[in-house]
């Protein structure tokens, strides 16, 4: 009975004890010394914890610490005093009997508090969704959820009156509800807003993060909050922790994290090329890549670094223009950009149409003036930069030239071939002798070929025509041959021998006077003047990759638009894949079949990714992935749907806002009548690559799957592990095929064809998935397979549907 009685008392007070630990959580005089990184004041489950952390800034001597919250684990941060204000050893974090929190350094300075004095503050609390709170008799009067530093966690809301920050950059929601990244609160190199189709003020907007990996935006105006972005492992894994973070590099994260691991996994960015965040370099820092990685560098040797051990804090010149002994010059540097996004970051900014020498010669002349650059995209547009902070980037595929004023004489940046060989000068010297004669001999010979072709064609009337054309072809380096309609007619013997109708027009075989066989397509529809049209062609001609069909040439010829592309002799992949039992002879192996898949991958990559300009395909199906000689897919008809419709261009994810395409093939959001961009591209390729492996129509319905439709029936036999029942039967019995690459095939265009274009992944990463580089997460049940499902879950009473734009900042 005593033992009852004394268990009972030790039962109530264990209650109390753990009650008054909730309730009350950190009693006033609680301090964290920096000496302690052990001692900690957690949440009531330990999945979040108060403490001092190392300092995460590059090493320093004596070491320096953060006051922080962390998830389990001590990964990730979701909270520092101070915003990451480090302390020395001697340091502490204390909650005194005033109702302040304090963040002292070991000689007692203030580096930060809470300013809750005079609030009859009685406690402080750590919560289980990691919000530190401190409270009165009447409630929670200060609160870390609201005073966010660097980071959103789930349960947080984040309002129009909160900014993040990480050193100069800032995360802001702005009262139209747009979500945008600045760089010192004077350049946003960020934007995302609503859809031009949500045509709905907001008043009071809030952003949220789900538990489950959704960004979402809320208002009062609007039905249900609208998705704005997801995790790559959106949904998965319970125990997952998902924040939200402004980086140091100027870039919004998503992170996961699974409790005790210590490990944060980035699964979604907002900013995809990395050196297109503002001041990424630092001042007169030029941004480009080496292995996929951004790195820092300075314009030329007329520069040095401002710190040699972090290249990110920017450069400086030699000599200041200032203490010019002689007069300025001006340092070309090709295909490089001064980052501008609008408001335009200029004190006085000025736009000419003027050409390349111009555009120099200006900047040269006009004091103010450090910078500019020529735009080589047919615009003619020259941007005089007067600004004290200049943010460049360089890329090879970028069609621009800018110019920074330096004192002279300019010193370009040796090749990084010479300053890896450390040859010097005399090197250099060697190597323009070689060049010189290699050119040489390369002119002597055109010369003399052309002379001989020129004599030729005098000779013999049938090349009399073709003459001019067929230089161009075979020594302008790939510059598209204008044909006239007649010549045309002439090739295709009166537009005889149709190889096929497609959706943009019949094509015809045709054989050139040099006997080079081409398939000649007739354009309908076109819209374009003449001069939109031929920039279109020059376009589409000059992208080449091994997986693309090349455009030879065009004709625009009154009210005729022809356009000439490379002969492929096994025609459309359609052919192949949809046969009858009785055409045997035309059944493509599973070796051939991945090989067509992979090769289609890459070459819509290139088309996204890779090339001067994003080209949108709009229209990815079988019929238009051609087949050479030996089975090579290439991909064609890409760039004509900015033949054929009205167009919006946004940098890299340029979006059209007609629907033309194939039933079957198109993503949920054309159907939707909301914008495509690259990820339109992305269902399709899911919806063709199943094809591939299936060997039928993807919208075929049958006694084999259930009635239902096979894209449908074929994701339920893979959550079954029924490979072989998605294969094309044909080829189930066959030993050389691989299964593991059918499996991997299989997961792939499930997350190709993902209801929502921000879960499906981009075509790089699509290709790295097929060749098993990247491993691949079972995928979600794809709802979009049902053609005519509207993208819901995002509806503004009265309004369409919303669909997450890209970024509309524009880089210049």
């Amino acid at each position: 009975m005593l033992c009852s009685k004394l268990l009972r008392f030790l039962l109530l007070s264990c209650f109390f004890f753990s009650s008054a630990i909730t309730a009350f959580g950190i009693s006033p005089g609680s301090t964290l010394f920096a000496s302690d990184t052990s001692h900690a004041w957690p949440s009531p489950s330990n999945a979040f914890s108060l403490r001092f952390l190392p300092s995460q800034t590059p090493t320093t001597s004596p070491p320096s610490f953060i006051a922080a919250v962390v998830f389990s684990g001590g990964t990730p941060v979701i909270w520092s005093a101070g915003n990451s204000v480090s302390v020395d050893s001697r340091g502490s974090l204390q909650f005194l009997s005033s109702g302040v929190l304090r963040l002292v350094n070991g000689s007692g300075v203030t580096f930060w508090d809470s300013g809750t004095s005079n609030l009859g503050v009685s406690s402080a609390s750590l919560n289980d969704d990691g919000n530190l709170i401190l409270s009165n008799r009447t409630g929670v009067v200060w609160s870390s959820f609201d005073h966010p530093t660097d980071t959103i966690v789930p349960s947080q809301n984040f309002t129009t009156r909160m900014v993040l920050r990480s050193g100069a950059y800032s995360f802001r929601v702005t009262r139209l509800g747009n979500l945008t990244l600045g760089w010192n609160d004077s350049v946003p190199y960020w934007d995302r807003g609503l859809n031009s189709s949500v045509n709905v003020n907001l008043t009071s907007p809030v952003l949220g993060l789900q538990s489950i990996g959704i960004l979402i935006l809320s208002d009062p105006k609007l039905v249900t909050p609208l998705d704005i972005a997801y995790s790559s492992d959106y949904a998965e894994a319970n125990g997952t922790l998902r924040i939200l973070k402004l980086d140091s590099d100027g870039n919004l994260r998503m992170y996961s994290s699974s409790r005790g691991s210590g490990i944060s996994t980035v699964r979604w960015a907002a900013v995809e090329d990395q050196c297109e965040v503002f001041g990424y370099c630092g001042n007169y820092g030029v941004c480009s890549y080496k292995d996929l990685k951004p790195i820092c560098e300075c314009p030329s040797e007329n520069f040095e670094m401002i710190d040699p051990n972090d290249s990110r804090k920017g450069c400086r010149r030699k000599v200041r223009l200032e203490d010019c002994p002689g007069s300025a010059s001006m340092l070309q540097l090709d295909h490089a950009l001064v980052l501008t996004y609008p408001p335009v970051f200029m004190v006085n900014p000025e736009v000419f149409f003027v050409g390349i020498s111009a555009c120099r010669g200006n900047c040269l002349a006009a004091g103010s003036c450090v910078a500019s650059t020529s735009l080589s995209d047919g615009t003619g547009l020259c941007y005089i930069r007067t600004s004290s902070f200049i943010s460049t980037y360089h890329n090879p595929a970028l069609p621009s030239t800018s110019y920074v004023k330096v004192c002279g004489p300019v010193a370009p940046n040796p090749p990084p071939s010479l300053e890896e060989a450390g040859k010097g000068k005399n090197w250099g010297i060697h190597a323009w002798i070689v060049v010189v004669v290699v050119l040489g001999t390369l002119l002597a010979l055109i010369i003399f070929e052309g002379g001989l072709l020129l004599w030729c064609c005098k000779r013999d009337s049938r090349f009399r025509g073709f003459s001019t054309q067929y230089a161009l072809l075979e020594y302008a380096s790939g510059a598209p041959v204008q044909f006239s309609h007649k010549e045309l007619q002439r090739a295709t013997k009166g537009f005889k021998e149709k190889l096929g109708d497609g959706g943009f027009g019949a094509v015809y075989r045709g054989t050139l006077a040099n006997r080079t066989v081409v398939a000649v397509k007739q354009l309908e529809g076109i819209e374009q003047g003449e001069k939109q049209f031929r920039m279109e062609v020059a376009t589409i001609s000059s992208t080449h990759h091994l997986n693309l069909v090349r455009l030879i040439g065009f004709c625009s010829e009154g009210k005729h638009r022809l356009l000439v592309y490379e002969f492929m002799k096994n025609g459309s992949l359609d052919k192949f894949l949809f046969v009858n039992e009785h055409q045997s002879e035309k059944l493509l192996n599973w070796e051939y079949r991945f090989r067509i898949a992979l090769c289609t991958a890459r070459g819509i990559t290139y088309l996204h990714e890779e090339c001067r300009n994003c080209i949108v395909h709009c229209d990815i199906k079988p019929e238009n992935i051609l087949l050479d000689e030996n089975y090579n897919a290439k991909v064609s008809d890409f760039g004509l749907a900015k033949l054929t419709s009205a167009t919006a261009s946004d940098q890299r994810h340029q979006s059209l806002t007609s629907v033309r395409g194939t039933r079957g093939y198109l993503a949920p959001e054309w159907l939707a009548n909301l914008p495509a961009t690259c990820k339109s591209d992305v269902y399709s390729f899911g919806m063709v690559l199943l094809e591939i492996v299936s060997g039928r129509r993807n919208f075929e319905v049958s006694e084999g799957t259930k009635r239902t439709k096979f894209s449908m029936w074929a994701y339920e036999e893979l959550l079954k592990g029924n490979i072989k029942g998605v294969l094309d039967r044909r080829l189930a019995n066959h030993h050389e095929v691989d299964l593991e690459e059918v499996k991997r095939a299989i997961m792939v265009s499930f997350w190709c064809i993902q209801e929502q274009p921000l879960q499906r992944p981009t075509m790089s990463k699509v290709v790295q998935m097929l060749e098993g580089i990247t491993e691949i997460e079972m995928p979600p049940s794809p709802k979009s397979v049902t053609e005519g499902y509207v993208i819901a879950n995002s509806v503004v009473a009265g309004e369409a549907p919303f669909f997450s734009s890209s970024s509309t900042s524009q880089i210049i």
